[in-house]
């Protein structure tokens, strides 16, 4: 249940909601706490409002449990670079149903079209209790928000986690402001029927609790818009006219009338950030690093950096410049592809096997196609930002090809700190595709032989022609950069 404001804290006039947190801490072995500071959209966009905006997220390991316990859940600012960051001791079995039981098993399968259909999904008991801990882990985070609030205070809740919040937060503090962020594409209202009916109403009511539904493209929002007419039927009506915001009219018979209002707003690469950061000693360290991997200062690069996350499609890329290497022989010992693969979600079974299988198959290619003095696939699978972004100056060739992605910000980030020119091959089903596409060289994501082509055609591709679409890729790219994009939402919810 959903507390009542506590006047204990000063409310806050901006508010963020989401899973992870700007900071993380480790537990040593002495019981010492050390805080490692986050990055992303959301960490420089939050950084504009000021120090009386508040960030309230989820402990996620023993040394975030542990320093929200010492703290009482409002974090030590010296560890948060001043932002006031308000930490949930969330049971952990609690979280753990939520995170991997329902929003990483459920709820993003769902949205990026993942299941084998045959098989899965099966709601049956087990997946009850798990989503009565993801209505727990909700109730918590609209409980916190609530407390901490200031009258009339702007909110704006992220993700696919934390769906249930804007309404359980407008039942006790109908005052407040509500924004909810979807990060991922939204499913289209046939695959997401694929829920039981009253997770499917508890979903798009959660969010039109919201005053904003935001989007990464319209393309999401729409379907959005068509899952609440098909959950809700006569008790919603979405409205999409020309000149005026879209909007969703949601009557449920235990509820008031309330419209939420659909916004769009395509998250975009911080080109001064990426810039300078690029050209540090230790991306310098790295390129030169790379350069001795890839041998020979005549041969082209494709490049990839991606987490192995199922819907990234890792392995049919890697399939793809096999294919590639079999239909054009003449790119053998002229091309090498770096693919950074950094594992992720390696706690639940399926991702460790899709991990295995990257592996596995880089490993069969080069055996296949290597020779003494070239490897066709040098894979990294260690996390490390700076030899991303060498491997993004020295790309010739940049391979993003999602099976579906909300956004996808490699797309956006290699034009702008590329060197020389990036071809870019790019996924139709990419939300980047929407602002990048017609630059780029598209591609279904499911067809291997059509992504060799254009592999090589990218490869082909004159130098002047390749630096006059990274131009624009890059123009277009950081069109909306972080700050930006959480101002305008700010601006947009005020209205």
């Amino acid at each position: 249940m959903v507390s009542e404001r506590s006047a204990v804290q000063p409310g806050a006039e901006v508010l963020v909601a989401s899973n992870r947190g700007p900071v993380s801490y480790a537990l040593g072995e002495g019981g010492e706490l050390s805080a490692k500071r986050g990055g992303g959209g959301l960490v420089s966009g939050l950084s504009t409002i000021g120090a009386d905006a508040v960030w309230v997220c989820s402990a996620l390991g023993d040394g975030d449990r542990e320093a929200a316990r010492r703290t009482g859940g409002l974090l030590d600012v010296a560890d948060t670079d001043g932002q006031r960051v308000r930490m949930l001791d969330i049971p952990a079995d609690v979280h753990a149903a939520a995170y991997n039981g329902v929003a990483n098993s459920v709820l993003w399968f769902v949205h990026h079209m993942l299941y084998q259909t045959p098989l899965e999904p099966v709601f049956d008991t087990d997946f009850r209790g798990q989503w009565a801990a993801y209505e727990a882990y909700n109730a918590a985070f609209a409980s916190a928000l609530a407390d901490s609030a200031s009258p009339g205070a702007a909110v704006l809740v992220q993700d696919y986690h934390l769906a249930l919040v804007p309404a359980m937060l407008r039942e006790v503090r109908p005052d407040v402001r509500i924004a909810h962020f979807s990060h991922t594409p939204w499913a289209p209202p046939e695959y997401f029927a694929m829920l039981p009916d009253d997770v499917q109403r508890q979903l798009v009511l959660g969010i039109l609790g919201a005053d904003r539904a935001n989007f990464l493209t319209e393309r999401w929002a729409r379907a959005f818009t068509a899952c609440c007419e098909r959950a809700l039927g006569p008790d919603c009506t979405a409205h999409w006219p020309r000149h005026e915001a879209p909007s969703v009219v949601a009557v449920p018979p235990d509820r008031k009338a309330h419209r939420t209002r659909i916004g769009v707003h395509g998250l975009g690469a911080d080109a001064e950030f990426l810039r300078e950061r690029s050209r540090r000693p230790d991306v310098e360290e790295r390129m030169a690093a790379l350069r001795g991997q890839i041998g020979g200062t005549d041969r082209k690069t494709i490049v990839r950096v991606d987490r192995t996350e199922l819907s990234k499609n890792i392995v049919r890329g890697l399939l793809a410049f096999r294919r590639l290497l079999a239909d054009r022989p003449e790119w053998r010992e002229r091309v090498v592809h770096l693919a950074f693969a950094y594992p992720s979600r390696q706690d639940l079974a399926v991702y460790r096997d899709y991990t295995a299988q990257v592996g596995a198959l880089a490993e069969e290619i080069n055996a296949e196609y290597g020779t003494a003095g070239w490897q066709p696939v040098v894979l990294h699978v260690k996390d490390d930002f700076a030899r991303s972004l060498a491997a993004y100056r020295l790309a010739d060739v940049a391979l993003v090809n999602p099976i579906r992605d909300g956004m996808n910000l490699v797309a956006k980030e290699v034009p702008v700190v590329s060197d020389a020119g990036c071809a870019l091959v790019l996924s139709q089903e990419a939300g980047a595709w929407e602002e990048l596409g017609a630059d780029a060289l598209t591609v279904n994501p499911y067809d291997v032989a059509q992504t060799a082509e254009a592999l090589h055609a990218a490869l082909s591709m004159p130098a002047e022609e390749r630096a006059a679409r990274t131009a624009r890729l890059a123009a277009a790219a950081t069109a909306l950069p972080p700050a930006r994009w959480f101002l305008e939402q700010l601006q947009a919810l005020g209205e």
